[in-house]
């Protein structure tokens, strides 16, 4: 079910398709409302093989490129961008966790899950002293007596995506003053306590929280630090993608408002300031997903994206909070009632410029490529 060969990939992005209009975008506002997914979608999602998308088949995995990763990313964005969010993040830093860090004993206990949707995932990086300074986290984690490979770790994390659903959790936690790693932790335990959920203006059915370690035990994933953050570059990609969804839904719902909306006897579509609002995010739109897709072809070739991400994720995320502002504007009132789709797309693009290492963050990371 779950092997997607590259020459079937357009085939998986047109079901990814059929599936975000049927199964998503017309629950978009119910999700948001309830600020939760239900419970009936992850196995929806593991279905359709967009939970492994990371994972190599022969690994039990999707097995799709990372074109294909994005594409779907940014298919599903333009009908819930929360869900998107989520699923960014659980195939780029939870899915391909278990691809290079994951031991074969590990493996054969949570791929299943994973990629069925039995097990919901999250990624544990950020805490309330440990946000784009990463080296800052706190967590630490003790080797356990008489069972090797497993730890305590105590501590907080916070603005954790999915963190309030997750059964397992990717942590990454202290072992010395000077060393990170990570950690496999099962929140059915006594010590993983959810202590805050954590309600945001935009995404806000992703069920972020703030959660607390108390003598947790975690199954150690034999990786250095500096090799688990490695992932956020494709993650950074994911969020870009992410990012242009939004951009192109808003766009799609502005242009159709603009060409039957009329002012002073004319369409707002044949008004000059309009049009010049409504060019600039096509050309904007068009840039992201050329950023976008150059780095996933990189990446895919076995190249380095560390810049590429970074110009993708910033520019994406940029033009994706200009385009719904210019959505806003467009439709002018109604663009701030709840009656309209576009005010929820500008409020759920903030994120993406947030998420996965925010706009400054990025600046410097190119600024780092390009001056050494």
């Amino acid at each position: 079910m779950f092997n997607i060969a590259p020459a079937s990939e357009e085939q998986f992005l047109a079901k990814v398709r059929e599936f975000a209009a049927e199964h998503v975008l017309p629950y978009t506002r119910e999700w948001e409302s309830n600020a939760a997914f239900p419970d009936e979608i992850w196995p929806k999602l593991g279905a359709m093989g967009l939970l492994a998308m990371t994972l190599p088949r022969e690994k039990g995995g999707t097995g799709v490129s990372c074109m294909a990763y994005c594409h779907a990313v940014k298919e599903i964005a333009k009908a819930d961008p929360a869900l998107a969010m989520n699923l960014s993040a659980i195939n780029a830093l939870v899915s391909a966790h278990f691809d290079r860090f994951a031991t074969e004993e590990q493996c054969a206990k949570y791929v299943p899950g994973i990629v069925t949707g039995e097990l919901k995932l999250a990624w544990g990086l950020t805490e309330p002293d440990a946000g784009s300074d990463a080296r800052r986290v706190k967590t630490h984690a003790e080797e356990i007596p008489g069972r090797p490979g497993y730890f305590h770790l105590n501590g907080q994390k916070m603005f954790i995506t999915n963190g309030g659903k997750a059964d397992l959790i990717v942590v990454i936690a202290r072992v010395s003053p000077t060393e990170l790693t990570a950690f496999l932790v099962e929140t059915a335990q006594e010590g993983f306590k959810v202590e805050n959920r954590i309600h945001t203006v935009g995404v806000s059915a992703s069920n972020t929280v703030q959660f607390a370690l108390t003598n947790a035990v975690g199954w150690h994933t034999p990786c250095r630090f500096e090799d688990a953050i490695g992932l956020l570059y494709r993650g950074r990609l994911g969020i870009a993608a992410m990012a242009v969804g939004i951009a192109e839904k808003a766009f799609e719902l502005t242009c159709e408002y603009a060409k039957g909306r009329e002012q002073f006897n004319r369409r707002l579509a044949d008004m000059q300031s309009v049009q010049n609002m409504i060019a600039d995010s096509a050309m904007e739109i068009e840039a992201s997903n050329l950023l976008t897709d150059k780095g996933a072809a990189m990446y895919d070739a076995g190249l380095p994206i560390i810049k590429e991400s970074s110009f993708a994720k910033l520019y994406a995320s940029e033009t994706a909070n200009r385009v719904t502002n210019r959505a806003i504007q467009i439709h002018g009132g109604r663009g701030m009632t709840h009656e309209f789709l576009v005010e929820k797309l500008w409020r759920d693009a903030k994120l993406t410029e947030i998420g996965e290492g925010c706009s400054e963050i990025q600046r410097l990371v190119i600024a780092k490529q390009v001056l050494r």
